[in-house]
């Protein structure tokens, strides 16, 4: 069976439509149809068959999508042996950031990899929900998400991820607040207060429920915001408190502190997601190492503050 024919139905097995398939391999809808009913006489047996509108895969389709990503797996192993036998990690890698970790993080690790000749690292941001995170490996070879601390939204999706950062959150509040002279807060110090709020689905969102489940009341949301440095400006103008990242959110105004909150579970896990056939190439295994290396270094200079 050709490689490439195999690879078409992982992408579809992934990305759920013939469509979706085109849109990401340069092709178009008929010819990624015409090269998966070629893998079928290959086969011999339907891998697909009509659903709605579209098609799905036949247990014999699922079946051959997985062994396509062991082939995928197999075939990167043996590329980045020898790019290893080589020393040589060249190459492109596309990443996926979101915000806050983005500004902090990756202008260190890029000065770093700046230094290792032909590799490539382009970069892009994007703060989705959290169960959207999984499905954007399929576009980037590394992305970077976070989670509640032993939450895996990415289970069973066979993906790699790579532990970088488990990272407090504090409380922002605005610098003459009733409560900026505690040495930290707990949910009953905080039911009446206002809330800066993030997009419902987004991680922050678990611990706010938690503080709601500890306290019996609802919490009184103003506004709703993905961008801290938004959430930062009104939490400054007084019109809100909110979850603030602290080793990832850069330096704090002088109009705001930021305060450990006690009672409840208060923390991100943020970690690197690759696909298991990516993640054994030698350009990306590069580029893995150097964000465990920076987030290890920000971890430490935190804690030593």
């Amino acid at each position: 069976m050709d490689v490439r024919r195999l690879d078409l139905l992982r992408e579809l097995a992934e990305r759920g439509s013939v469509t979706a398939v085109a849109e990401a391999t340069g092709r178009t809808p008929s010819a990624v149809s015409q090269q998966l009913k070629v893998l079928e006489r290959e086969a011999g047996m339907p891998l697909t068959e009509r659903s709605g509108r579209g098609v799905a895969l036949t247990s014999a389709g699922h079946a051959l999508a997985r062994s396509a990503a062991d082939v995928a797996i197999a075939l990167e192993r043996a590329t980045a042996l020898w790019d290893e036998f080589r020393n040589d990690p060249s190459g492109e890698v596309s990443l996926l950031t979101f915000p806050t970790i983005g500004a902090t993080l990756l202008p260190t690790v890029l000065t770093d990899l700046a230094e290792v000749a032909g590799l490539v690292v382009l970069c892009t941001d994007l703060d989705p929900e959290l169960a959207e995170f999984p499905d954007l490996t399929s576009d980037y070879d590394i992305v970077l998400a976070h989670t509640m601390p032993g939450e895996l939204p990415w289970g069973g999706r066979g993906l790699k991820a790579v532990p970088l950062l488990t990272e407090p959150l504090d409380i922002g509040l605005p610098i003459d607040h009733r409560l900026a002279g505690r040495a930290h807060v707990t949910p009953a110090d905080l039911v009446d207060e206002t809330w800066l709020g993030v997009p419902p689905g987004f991680p922050f969102e678990r611990i706010l429920h938690a503080i709601e489940q500890q306290v019996g009341r609802r919490a009184r949301v103003g506004q709703r915001f993905s961008d801290m440095r938004i959430i930062e400006t009104f939490i400054a103008a007084g019109l809100g408190i909110a979850f603030v990242p602290r080793l990832t959110s850069g330096p704090v105004a002088d109009s705001l502190v930021l305060k450990p909150l006690r009672g409840v579970a208060s923390a991100r896990q943020i970690v690197a997601l690759v696909r298991p056939d990516v993640a054994e190439r030698l350009a990306v295994r590069t580029v893995l190492d150097a964000l465990v290396a920076r987030a290890s270094q920000l971890e430490q200079a935190t804690a030593s503050v």
